[in-house]
């Protein structure tokens, strides 16, 4: 076993971890995949004091050699994609399909896009000023220049659900923007954030510019945040721990940028193509088995088209194939882990208790005796107050409550403690936008659970603090200084 004993990344080295290793859990096989290292706090620090060291060199380089960097770290991971691909699938319990396509080849792409992006410019011309004179000084026309300049050195906590897009969504555009990372992956699947690793190093990144900790319990995460060398914590994962991580950065006042839970309303109006709304809801059955927080997992739905939409989204569960993952024609894995298998399926039970009608899934799928997997399921007749409602379940279930006409739809919608991404499925698209800008949400799909790559991206309310993606992430990581001098 000790050839898949996984070293920590610290300033360029591979280093042995001060507390051990821990096993990593296939959740289709409850195999194990490999080993992660154990860091213990004094190497957490060590990685932070190594990216601050780095900083400075790296934040002055030529735009241009960080582009060739990045730029060359995407074709490295692209080379070894089968590999990557089959130890993402493997960690994380992503289908083959979704491990290849959604995980190692966005994770390449996000690498492309800001090698691009460390080239975008950082200074924009802000119109002069005519100050009169007074005690500041003479009249005179004043300029001023806004410079974009990066934080510093930048802690990554990555979510479980996509190993290679979520941190590569982080540790791209920061070093695009001249910072320096400390990477602290999820427990479930840290080996793909160690071959991301593996493939900067190959691509040239100097030492101490990317350090990557691991551990299995919050220890590791803790001192990843309150190191007094980091700067700016950019934190994926759910609300409850994203309140705990803002509550130490407060204290120094470290700069957030934090992509936290969800639970997507869905509205479905009278006039909507229901098989495209089916189609775009049923993608919670499906995509990383309902492990996303932009889900559309609250489906509100008009009465005249409640029970036909209740019938066509129980039919799709039904057809969906349940079961391994690099199996042809599996369409939904299993979920990260047996606690968290345990959790949602709490909640299906929790939804019976409130009044809730299961109309499809409810049951652990039969004939699969080892992994973690659960049924897509579907909850008709709920209400707003359910538990089930108003709390993600981050699992393939999804719930339906009815509404009558558009102002109830809409407060329905914004009556949540989230606000992440919503959608809206109506014939008039004009009715649809209109919709769109009364909700109370980061983002709106109109007809689509599709996503523009370059769009901003972040929630209101609970669901996090800042916006990234596109040129919003290389904002996201610098600092805006103003240089202002007399005309």
């Amino acid at each position: 076993m000790r050839d898949r004993e996984q070293r920590l990344f610290v300033g360029g080295e591979w280093v042995e971890p001060g507390h051990g290793h821990y096993e990593v859990i296939d959740p289709a096989t409850e195999g194990v995949v490999g080993l992660a290292p154990e860091a213990d706090r004094a190497q957490v620090y060590a990685a932070a004091a190594a990216a601050r060291e780095a900083f400075g060199d790296w934040s002055r380089s030529r735009p241009e050699d960080r582009a060739e960097i990045l730029a060359r770290a995407a074709l490295i991971i692209q080379r070894d994609a089968a590999a990557h691909t089959a130890l993402a699938s493997a960690e994380s319990g992503a289908t083959t399909g979704t491990a290849a396509g959604m995980q190692v080849a966005v994770g390449a792409a996000r690498f492309r896009r800001y090698a691009k992006g460390a080239l975008e410019p950082v200074e924009e011309a802000v119109r002069p000023q005519i100050n009169e004179a007074g005690p500041m000084g003479r009249a005179g026309v004043f300029g001023a220049l806004a410079v974009r300049r990066p934080v510093g050195v930048v802690t990554c906590i990555t979510s479980y659900n996509n190993p290679w897009a979520n941190a590569a969504g982080k540790i791209a555009p920061a070093l695009a923007m001249g910072n320096t990372v400390l990477v602290k992956p999820a427990p479930q699947d840290p080996l793909s954030v160690y071959a991301m690793a593996a493939a900067l190093e190959e691509a040239g990144i100097p030492p101490g510019v990317v350090n990557v900790v691991t551990g299995s319990g919050p220890g590791a995460g803790e001192a990843a945040v309150d190191s007094p060398d980091v700067d700016m914590v950019s934190f994926t994962g759910s609300t409850a721990v994203g309140q705990r991580i803002a509550e130490v950065c407060g204290r120094s006042m470290k700069r957030q940028l934090m992509e936290l839970g969800g639970k997507g309303a869905a509205l479905v109006l009278d006039d909507a193509d229901l098989d495209s709304a089916v189609a775009g809801i049923g993608t919670t059955f499906s995509f990383y088995s309902g492990q996303i927080c932009t889900a559309p997992t609250r489906v509100l739905a008009q009465r005249g088209v409640y029970d036909a939409l209740v019938g066509k989204l129980a039919a799709y569960a039904g057809r969906l194939k349940v079961g391994d993952p690099t199996a042809r024609g599996t369409v939904v894995g299993p979920v990260i882990s047996a606690a968290h298998r345990d959790r949602v399926e709490s909640y299906v039970e929790l939804g019976r208790k409130e009044g809730a009608r299961v109309v499809a899934g409810g049951a652990r799928p039969a004939g699969l005796d080892r992994g973690f997997y659960v049924a897509p399921t579907l909850l008709a007749d709920c209400t707003n107050d359910m538990r089930v409602v108003r709390e993600e379940i981050f699992g393939p279930v999804v719930v339906v409550v009815p509404f009558d006409d558009e102002e109830e739809g809409i407060a329905l919608a914004n009556d949540s403690d989230y606000g992440l991404l919503d959608y809206v499925w109506s014939g008039d698209v004009a009715r649809a936008f209109r919709i769109a800008g009364r909700l109370r949400a980061g983002g709106v799909g109109v007809n689509t659970v599709g996503r523009n790559m370059e769009a901003p991206f972040g929630g209101f309310k609970r669901s996090g603090v800042g916006r990234d993606v596109g040129s919003y992430a290389l904002h996201a990581y610098s600092e805006t200084q103003a240089i202002v001098w007399p005309g």
